[in-house]
């Protein structure tokens, strides 16, 4: 297990996190990715913490509270010291039936946190998420209200996900015009078979020293290897009851027939060079591996071991590459000579 520095902070995360969207089981939704209760979700934790993973990701909604609860009384129950875990959750969607129960807003987010820190059973947690885009608040009173929670110690780092790279920007300024707390890190979407990001929110990380966790790396199951261009699954798997995130099918069965190619060839599994495929990109701070068993956790945690050659990430990057879309395409024509500048002049 590998541990990178996260953002800008002195913070650092092991290159795996463990996702807890499996935990609880409570609600329609999230029935259908995973019922995990309390003995399985403490193996899973536990077996995580023997392999070095010192990152674990949740949020408010997962299960209707159940996540959070389930996930702090592993840590208590397997009996983890504060210091050696950083715990990460979000804030944003519906916690309850009033008009304010969701959102960005101040109200929201000081409601949000009480209950999150008793459902966790902490005093503090390590990295707080703002889970979503409200077009309702204005985005200078969400960025007030979480420097308000690290000031007064019950956040230590504040996070994002799911936001447009206009909209960081617009909070990171408004975060370095007044002196707040910014965001350190955004949670996103990324794998093989969905390069999106690589747009528009992969340049302005790099930029401005932002960290990126990806959710659902494997394409909600889809690069596990269990699924075909015929449309076949194994019994039981989340794409057949839950057919999310949306990709590119053509591109992502593409995708798969290369990864599998690596896979055979290195006698490991699909799953494990789709991760690794991500563990290799520079812009990637942490992962965010979720299971149901323990076999599939083992699997995952496997992708560490893997270093993939220039030829198969040059492999892997041709037949999954995004197609060219304006103003990128521009970009890429008027910045040659300038480019080619740039390298002649480190080669001096």
């Amino acid at each position: 297990m590998r541990y990178k520095k996260f953002g800008s902070t002195g913070l650092f995360v092991s290159e795996l996190c463990l996702g807890t969207m499996t935990f609880g089981g409570e609600g329609e939704l999230w029935s259908k990715i995973g019922n995990l209760q309390q003995e399985d979700a403490n193996r899973l934790v536990g077996r995580a913490l023997d392999a070095g993973v010192n990152f674990i990701d949740t949020a408010d909604v997962y299960s209707e509270g159940r996540s959070e609860i389930i996930t702090g009384q592993a840590l208590k129950d397997l009996k983890v010291a504060r210091d050696d875990v950083v715990i990460a959750t979000k804030v944003f969607g519906q916690t309850g039936a009033g008009v304010n129960a969701r959102g960005n807003s101040r109200f929201h987010i000081m409601d949000g946190i009480k209950k999150s820190l008793a459902r966790l059973q902490l005093d503090h947690i390590d990295l707080y998420q703002i889970h979503g885009f409200d077009p309702a608040t204005p985005v200078e009173e969400t960025v007030r209200a979480l420097d308000n929670l690290v000031q007064h110690g019950h956040v230590r780092y504040v996070g994002v996900s799911n936001w447009a790279a206009w909209q960081i920007m617009k909070a990171l300024g408004i975060a370095e015009r007044l002196g707040l707390a910014r965001f350190e890190s955004l949670q996103a979407y990324y794998t093989i078979a969905g390069r999106d990001l690589e747009r528009e929110l992969v340049p302005m990380l790099q930029s401005e020293g932002v960290g990126l966790m990806v959710w659902s790396p494997l394409a909600g199951g889809l690069l596990s290897g269990k699924y075909g261009r015929d449309g076949a699954a194994e019994a039981g798997s989340r794409r057949a009851a839950f057919d999310f995130p949306p990709v590119d099918r053509d591109r992502a069965y593409d995708s798969i027939d290369a990864l599998r190619q690596v896979a055979d060839a290195r006698g490991v599994s699909v799953a494990q060079v789709a991760l690794a495929w991500l563990l290799h990109q520079q812009v990637v701070t942490s992962v965010i591996i979720g299971a149901k068993r323990v076999d599939q956790l083992d699997d995952n945690l496997a992708a560490t071991g893997i270093r993939l050659t220039q030829d198969e990430l040059d492999a892997l990057d041709k037949v999954s590459a995004l197609p060219p879309e304006y103003p990128g395409w521009m970009h890429v024509r008027q910045g040659e000579f300038r480019r080619r500048q740039l390298s002649d002049a480190g080669a001096e």
